[in-house]
């Protein structure tokens, strides 16, 4: 059962992309991967010794730390306005 509904993951593409059918945009892809990661560590704080879990929050975090890399090489406003919103990379 995933905690992403339908609804939420339009609103988050709606307000991170450029609209909510755009779901291949960078900025969309990247909020999705911040919020997943955000459920899954609260996971991790009440359920310490789910390694598969853990193992899937360092994929998650890997494979937005290279699409951050990619939006600074080619956008950099972009970028920074991004994690100025998300509350990333304090």
């Amino acid at each position: 059962m995933s905690h992403l509904t339908a609804e939420k993951k339009t609103t988050i593409f709606k307000t991170y992309g450029e609209n909510e059918n755009n779901s291949g945009s960078i900025e969309g892809q990247i909020a999705m991967l911040t919020e997943r990661i955000n459920h899954i560590s609260n996971h991790l704080k009440t359920n310490k010794k789910d390694f598969s879990s853990q193992r899937g929050l360092m994929q998650m975090v890997g494979r937005r730390k290279r699409l951050l890399q990619y939006l600074t090489r080619t956008n950099l406003a972009s970028y920074r306005a991004l994690i100025e919103k998300l509350g990333i990379r304090k």
